[in-house]
């Protein structure tokens, strides 16, 4: 596929691509006509990219955990410092937060939304107080309602 149909299908500009392939994080085959071809693996490729890339990690470590990704997994660290073992942990443990934070926000607007679906419903309001569902009025958010936590910070130097 041209970097065009990559483009759409994965949500991400031509120019990103291009600069995903200067960075070795993709490879296209050149055409005749000189154009990028890119294999359909590539659409999974992007999307575990621009996912790490939200996570927070840099290119250049993207680039070294690829290949791990991959199955079936053939794994070569013959370079893996200190250092760069040390990031991994850490950017493991930054994402491990935000999924917790990001699963307790789902289950809170989950609630919220079923308890506004019940008070539609003409049932109780979940918490118990307030009448029925004859008012007609808005339902008023559970005790608790959803946060929005600040994700970590990110390592010095990257």
């Amino acid at each position: 596929m041209r970097i065009g149909e990559l483009s759409e299908r994965t949500g991400t500009s031509r120019r990103l691509l291009r600069y995903y392939e200067e960075q070795g994080l993709i490879a296209a085959a050149r055409g005749a006509n000189g154009y990028r071809e890119f294999d359909e693996r590539f659409v999974d490729r992007v999307l575990q990219i621009r996912g790490l890339l939200d996570a927070g990690l840099p290119t250049r470590i993207i680039k070294q955990i690829l290949p791990c990704l991959d199955k079936p997994r053939t794994i070569y660290f013959r370079d893996a410092t200190p250092e760069m073992i040390a990031t991994l942990r850490h950017e493991r443990d930054r994402m491990t937060e935000r999924i917790r934070f990001l699963t307790h926000n789902r289950d809170a607007i989950g609630e919220y939304l079923d308890a506004v679906l019940d008070y539609d419903r003409g049932g109780a309001p979940a918490d118990g107080g307030g009448a029925g569902g004859e008012g007609g009025g808005a339902a008023s958010p559970p005790a608790t309602a959803p946060t929005t936590p600040t994700a970590p910070a990110a390592p010095a130097g990257e």
